[in-house]
């Protein structure tokens, strides 16, 4: 399991034309899974998350977490995070979970952030128009 953390002044996401998923500050997660992962990797992290304390405090340190800025989430699946680009000039996507797997995999790991933040998703399997204004920027990626 992959996830691209950035942290954001705000993002959405549409489909169609139509907004489906809009934050403020926080967190906009791009996940991706691959054939081994399990509902414990993400519960892992799920948890390291909720729990990581990148936002600046009054003194301008990277000390304050998700909730204690009041944040929120924007949560967008994301298979080509598994892309392999070693052979050739088009990416292979192999190393991706099988869609159905995958979607069950990332509801499932939306709903556990979502026992403590506000989160608000893409549509799985959907075409996406993302916006969002990274703050910092401060990206970070994550594997399970």
């Amino acid at each position: 399991m992959r996830v691209a953390v950035q942290r954001v002044n705000h993002a959405s996401v549409k489909v169609d034309g139509r907004v489906c998923g809009e934050i403020g500050k926080g967190y906009l997660l791009f996940v991706g899974f691959t054939h081994e992962d399990t509902e414990q990797n993400a519960a892992k992290a799920a948890g390291k998350i909720s729990s990581m304390r990148i936002f600046s405090d009054e003194n301008d340190k990277i000390n304050l977490s998700l909730s204690d800025v009041g944040g929120s989430i924007l949560c967008i699946s994301q298979f080509t995070l598994y892309a392999d680009c070693s052979h050739g000039n088009r990416p292979a996507f192999v190393k991706a979970m099988e869609p159905s797997r995958a979607k069950e995999l990332y509801e499932y790991f939306c709903s556990l952030l979502a026992k403590s933040f506000k989160v608000e998703k893409g549509i799985f399997g959907a075409d996406m128009k993302v916006s969002l204004e990274n703050d910092g920027p401060f990206t970070l990626m994550l594997e399970y």
